[in-house]
C-alpha cells in the first residue's frame, strides 16, 4: 500500500488488510510506505488512529518509511492511493516486470477507473471517516478479487 507520507491512507489500508488476513487466515503479507520522505519512522497520523481506533482496527504500532526499489522484488503487488503516487512508485521501476505489479487499489472497486483515494490530511473528521469506508470497502474487494472471501 502506498500514498505520499505513510501516515494517513496507507498505513489505514495496511491496517485494514491485516485484520481481515488475520480474520479470514489467509496467507499474505501486508506492508505500506510513501513514496515521500517527511515522516520515516513516526506513527500514522493521530486522526487516522483514532478513527481506525473507533472501528476495532488498530493502526498506531506501525511506523512510516519511504517506497523504495527493494519494494519491487519484496512485493507482488503494490497497490497505490492516487496519480501522484502512481507516477512516484514507476519511476523507481527497473523492469516491465515491477511496473506491472503497480495498480491502484480503488480498482478492485470500481474496474480500470484509476480513481484516487482522497487524501485526508487537511481534511475534517468526517474526510478521514469517508477514507476509512472507502479503503474498508476497497480491501474487502481487494481480498474477494485475491482469495475468493470475504
Amino acid at each position: 500500500m502506498v500514498c505520499l507520507g505513510n501516515i494517513c491512507r496507507s498505513p489505514m489500508a495496511e491496517g485494514l488488510l491485516l485484520a481481515k488476513i488475520e480474520k479470514f487466515k489467509l496467507n499474505a503479507i501486508v506492508d505500506s510506505a510513501g513514496t515521500a520522505n517527511y515522516h520515516i519512522g513516526k506513527a500514522p497520523d493521530r486522526r487516522m488512529v483514532q478513527m481506525a481506533a473507533s472501528k476495532e482496527t488498530p493502526i498506531d504500532f506501525l511506523r512510516a518509511r519511504q517506497f523504495s526499489e527493494v519494494d519491487f522484488q519484496n512485493n507482488d503487488l503494490i497497490l497505490v492511493m492516487d496519480h501522484s503516487n502512481y507516477r512516484d512508485v514507476l519511476r523507481l521501476a527497473r523492469s516491465e516486470n515491477d511496473k506491472d505489479k503497480v495498480r491502484f487499489l480503488l480498482d478492485y472497486l470500481y474496474p480500470e477507473q484509476q480513481m484516487k483515494v482522497p487524501d485526508p490530511y487537511y481534511g475534517t473528521e468526517e474526510d478521514f471517516e469517508e477514507v476509512y469506508n472507502l479503503l474498508d470497502k476497497a480491501t474487502d474487494a481487494l481480498i474477494k478479487h485475491l482469495f475468493n472471501e470475504g
